[in-house]
């Protein structure tokens, strides 16, 4: 086929990726109905080609830097952290508030938004990958190696945590497991564990003392929530209920009832949404099995890779995502507290 000399790369990868575009399309279409009714005038056509334009836009995104040599990630990786930087202290400082959270850059003269901390994990797995890959027989040196990595993530950790701490741990356990896998010491990885902890203390010991709780009172309530079961736990009640009510093969494509209960049904807690109408056996398992094979086939890219460059970028980058979407699963099944991190 003629398709077949445009797409490089593995092909069950991007067989993977079209049937979870799908799936989202799907999701996202059924999940808005209320909200159509709400803010569109019933229109719910609005949200499924709004999903369809992002869907559209994010393959041809994925298409053409597909098309691009990884080697030349390795290149721009330095140029890109730093970019990241004033990205994430502009946020910090007139981001855009959206459900409680300042997260978001607005385009000017688009309407649109963007997450800066998202382009920040990706430059800074692409920095870490050709530290460790260029560094691999002096893995040891620590002022060298080891310090500058340390740096950079807990400088970009730190710039994302105060309006978002799961993407920063999220960022922090990726950047932990590349270390890992680069073959830094051990003593070091338990220097960096340490590291991280104390900045963490400080920061929250220091936001108490200043009376500037902001985020820190968002994640305690979440924790104390999670932890006694009770309070202002609406959301992950009703997405146990949709869970429970999906059971084994669900109520059918378009059938949810709970998507009218839950404030955000299309985005923090679309896998329940999932589950309600497809079940457990199909929508549950499948969309878990998607991801594991997403992480399998990145490790036989890896496996195969010639360039220790490429097996990490591979690695971190794989890592990342399938992480994130397994902490979306965990807070939509009670495993852990809500996050905010979408599937």
């Amino acid at each position: 086929m003629k398709i077949r000399r445009y797409i490089k790369g593995d092909r069950i990868i991007w067989m993977v990726i079209l049937i979870l575009l799908v799936i989202s399309l799907l999701s996202v279409y059924s999940s808005t109905g209320s909200l159509a009714y709400q803010h569109r005038s019933g229109n719910t056509f609005f949200y499924l080609f709004r999903q369809l334009k992002f869907i559209l836009l994010g393959v041809l995104i994925i298409f053409f830097v597909h098309l691009v040599p990884y080697r030349i990630f390795s290149r721009v990786s330095v140029f890109a952290l730093y970019l990241s930087i004033p990205l994430l202290i502009l946020t910090l400082i007139a981001g855009t508030n959206i459900n409680e959270a300042t997260r978001w850059l607005q385009i000017p003269g688009t309407g649109l938004t963007i997450q800066p901390s998202d382009f920040a994990k990706i430059a800074l797995v692409m920095y870490l990958a050709k530290i460790l890959s260029v560094n691999q027989n002096n893995i040891k040196d620590f002022k060298g190696v080891f310090g500058k990595i340390s740096l950079a993530i807990i400088g970009t950790c730190a710039l994302i945590l105060p309006a978002n701490f799961s993407t920063a741990l999220i960022l922090f356990v990726t950047a932990f497991s590349l270390m890992f896998v680069g073959r830094i010491p051990l003593m070091y990885l338990a220097v960096m564990i340490f590291t991280g902890v104390f900045a963490l203390s400080i920061f929250i010991g220091g936001a108490l003392l200043l009376n500037k709780e902001g985020r820190i009172a968002t994640w305690k309530n979440r924790i104390e929530n999670y932890v006694d079961g009770e309070g202002d736990n609406y959301q992950a009640d009703q997405a146990k209920v949709a869970i429970v009510q999906g059971g084994l093969f669900g109520k059918g494509p378009g059938n949810s009832t709970q998507r009218n209960l839950l404030p955000h049904p299309y985005s923090d807690f679309i896998y329940a949404i999932i589950i309600e109408e497809y079940g457990t056996l199909v929508g549950g398992i499948l969309v878990i099995a998607l991801y594991l094979w997403l992480f399998f086939r990145a490790g036989m890219i890896i496996r195969r890779s010639k360039s220790t460059y490429g097996a990490f970028l591979a690695f971190g980058l794989s890592m990342g995502l399938v992480l994130q979407a397994f902490v979306n699963m965990a807070v939509a099944v009670g495993l852990v507290p809500v996050t905010g991190q979408t599937l």
